[in-house]
């Protein structure tokens, strides 16, 4: 069986695939643009984002787990490590060699590519709240003077900020803090991006109790994100992603994860067209 169709359990934090010695077309650069030796690839994921990557026990699952297999699959690796990747942590891991990819609901920006190099995107979500079910909060004009929850280092805390100066910011490591906050009213409303916080909403200890506002107001595209300036291997990447959309795993992945959270695609923009490589 083809291990980008199977999810593997293992100790720690080591997934070990038997991934096919597929191999990509060209050569890597000082980051290594591929695995046409076999060998494993570290790969930073989050592990508390169900739905998109959640480590349970000795399972990793999601949708950037499944793009994680099946990239690295194309690029002729014969093992995958995944590596716990916290939103602030994303540049550091890459920039200092500890991870060979970060597919984490990591967002393209030029910020970012000034310090990494990103393939993709993947796919194209959109900043949303998600709120208590009782909540009265119809979306981001509803913040000001309210306590808002975010992840340091994301995209989204800023984006709110920019659009509501009033709004009290508190922010964690990562979103799974926010939840019972969210959920107990301590706090008003979690935001990112709409994929992650109908991941949340679908879980059984908050069904009934957490909501998604439905209001987004951003595009947050999602990229794999590389040692700066890999050029081969983020060529090797894109053309892996290209395959996973054209032979139907990219859709299944997609209907897979987000399906039991009764989370619509905007197929508009989805799947997406990939950024030339620089």
């Amino acid at each position: 069986m083809n291990a980008r169709h199977i999810m593997a359990t293992v100790s720690a934090s080591v997934l070990v695939l038997g991934l096919a010695a597929c191999g990509s077309d060209s050569e890597g650069g000082d980051g290594g643009g591929g695995g046409e030796d076999g060998g494993a690839v570290k790969v930073g994921i989050k592990f508390d984002q169900p739905g998109l990557g959640l480590k349970d026990g000795d399972t990793y699952t999601g949708f950037d787990v499944d793009v994680a297999n099946y990239v690295a699959d194309e690029l002729g690796y014969d093992s995958v490590e995944f590596i716990q990747a916290p939103s602030p942590q994303r540049e550091t891991l890459l920039q200092s060699g500890q991870v060979d990819m970060v597919v984490a609901t990591y967002s393209i920006t030029d910020e970012r590519a000034e310090k990494v190099s990103f393939a993709g995107p993947y796919f194209v979500a959109g900043q949303d709240l998600l709120v208590a079910s009782d909540a009265k909060i119809t979306g981001v004009k509803d913040l000001e003077g309210k306590k808002l929850c975010s992840v340091k280092g994301s995209t989204s805390a800023d984006n709110v900020k920019k659009e509501v100066p009033g709004v009290q910011l508190q922010t964690f490591d990562t979103y799974s803090k926010c939840l019972d906050l969210v959920a107990n009213g301590q706090l008003d409303a979690l935001t990112t991006d709409n994929t992650i916080l109908a991941g949340y909403a679908a879980q059984p200890a908050y069904k009934g109790k957490l909501k998604v506002v439905g209001n987004t107001f951003s595009e947050e595209r999602y990229g794999i994100g590389i040692e700066k300036g890999d050029t081969a291997m983020c060529e090797d990447i894109n053309k892996a992603l290209t395959k996973m959309v054209d032979d139907g795993d990219w859709q299944k992945a997609v209907d897979d994860n987000f399906g039991p959270a009764d989370f619509t695609v905007d197929e508009e923009v989805n799947p997406p067209e990939h950024d030339e490589c620089a």
